[in-house]
């Protein structure tokens, strides 16, 4: 559904008019376009705390950016670092001094925080961030790095806990549709921040903000990896696919190389066959609450060589305040969008159907993280499915299977649409991009945790939702 105050606001007359009243003016977001080879465009200041231990695959990885050219602060506690970081990866580095008035424009900034150990170390945020926040280009992206906190002794925790505060602070401040996110990297698992730096970098990442990724050891070597076809040889599988979210969660899954069952119920067919068709994929029609269905699903896999990909994404609502609520609705909205889950996952682990290291993604909701009036069902049922992926994490580690969430905030789609006119315009209105996402940014978001170069990444929920003002 078009956005028709974003498309005024963004007129000639409209920002002349919208800027005299004070009034938002909702940036139009960059998102990935085929074609594109490099998945960040324009200056890019790579800079952190002394002794960080990222900047050499930072910089390797921005070798894949043809069009990126990286700068560090001259004279910075870092430079040094970035320096010899640059003359292991190959990748030549520009030493830039700051003056307020120079002209430049960055597309990006990237934080290593891995070198601090303590709070007095934090000054090192402020001594990169100052000079050269005010010189974000638009749509920029802001990328934090530190040391996973729990890993940590109690004086580098303190420190590295502060660096979610500053992510979120950063993404509510840059406007202009720059985002802002934190990965939190295991000491020794650096080799495995290429994927996370890939997607957060990119246009991919549009309407994601002030989230925190955990980067775990993997043994994923990124040599010679087809970034534009990831998903190359892999086999899909996505629940609630004829229409939305979960169709364009299809289209994305096969654009990125993977051959995609789609899955629907049988009164939502034709839909599905018409999804299907475009992405040269399969429908299945099966009600994933029968009794069959996971053994269904299972052998259609099977046919296919096994799944390497699951898609928990079909779900429903049945809204009404507790007091009020008829059984049937509780036990429909958690059997669809938890029960059947737990169902489908035990029997495609029993049956080794799921391919060893294979990625289990499911759809929560910013609901299941903050609450909403008349959702105790549906935000129940979306906590459990954080409960979950939290859970389950570790079991799979041993298969090498990943399984993350993304919780989406409020997504143009029919479902939507549908919403009274002023609780729709605050619910696009009520967030750092002050405009609703696409179904596109929830897939590019499942495509970022299906990919093998995420084998490092387990267990992390990822908010879709332009830094939602409603929850933590």
């Amino acid at each position: 559904m078009s956005d028709v105050y974003q498309a005024i606001a963004n007129s000639a007359v409209g920002k002349k008019v919208f800027s005299t009243l004070n009034l938002p003016i909702p940036v139009m977001l960059e998102r990935h376009q085929p074609g594109e080879t490099s998945f960040i465009k324009g200056k890019v200041v790579l800079g952190g705390a002394a002794g960080g231990s990222a900047f050499e695959t930072v910089l390797s990885t921005l070798k894949g950016a043809p069009q990126a050219s990286v700068y560090t602060l001259s004279g910075a506690a870092a430079e040094a670092d970035v320096q010899a970081a640059a003359r292991t990866s190959g990748e030549s580095v520009t030493s830039y001094a700051p003056e307020r008035d120079d002209g430049e424009k960055f597309k990006g900034l990237i934080f290593d925080a891995t070198g601090i150990r303590n709070t007095a170390e934090l000054r090192a945020i402020w001594d990169f961030f100052n000079p050269v926040i005010r010189k974000m280009d638009k749509c920029g992206r802001i990328l934090v790095i530190g040391r996973t906190p729990e890993t940590c002794d109690l004086a580098q925790r303190i420190a590295q806990r502060g660096l979610v505060g500053l992510v979120k602070s950063l993404g509510k401040e840059s406007k202009k549709g720059t985002i802002a996110n934190l990965v939190y990297v295991d000491q020794g698992a650096e080799s495995q921040l290429a994927s996370p730096l890939q997607f957060f970098l990119s246009p991919k990442a549009a309407y994601v903000s002030g989230q925190k990724v955990h980067v775990g050891a993997a043994t994923f070597d990124s040599a010679g990896f087809n970034w534009q076809q990831p998903l190359a040889g892999k086999t899909a599988l996505v629940t609630g696919a004829a229409r939305g979210i979960g169709a364009a969660i299809a289209q994305v899954l096969a654009r990125d190389g993977a051959k995609v069952i789609v899955l629907d119920i049988p009164p939502m067919a034709d839909d599905l066959k018409q999804v299907a068709e475009q992405i040269n994929g399969i429908a299945l029609e099966a009600d994933i609450t029968a009794a069959e269905a996971p053994k269904l699903i299972s052998d259609a896999a099977k046919a296919q060589g096994g799944l390497d990909i699951i898609v928990h994404n079909a779900g429903v609502t049945r809204d009404k305040t507790l007091a009020g609520m008829p059984d049937k609705f509780w036990d429909m909205v958690i059997d669809i969008n938890i029960a059947s889950e737990e169902r489908i996952n035990q029997q495609l682990l029993d049956d080794k159907t799921l391919n060893e290291g294979g990625r289990i993604v499911c759809v929560s909701s910013i609901s299941g993280i903050a609450g909403n009036m008349g959702q105790t069902n549906y935000a129940t049922s979306k906590a459990a499915v954080i409960g979950m992926v939290q859970g389950m994490a570790p079991q799979l580690a041993e298969r090498h299977i990943t399984i993350n969430a993304v919780a989406p905030g409020f997504i143009e789609t029919q479902m939507t649409a549908a919403i009274p006119f002023a609780i729709r315009e605050a619910g696009r209105r009520m967030n750092s991009m002050n405009q609703g996402g696409q179904p596109v940014d929830v897939a590019e978001t499942i495509s970022f945790f299906s990919s093998p170069a995420s084998q490092g990444v387990s267990g992390n929920i990822v908010r879709v939702c332009g830094q939602s003002l409603i929850g933590a």
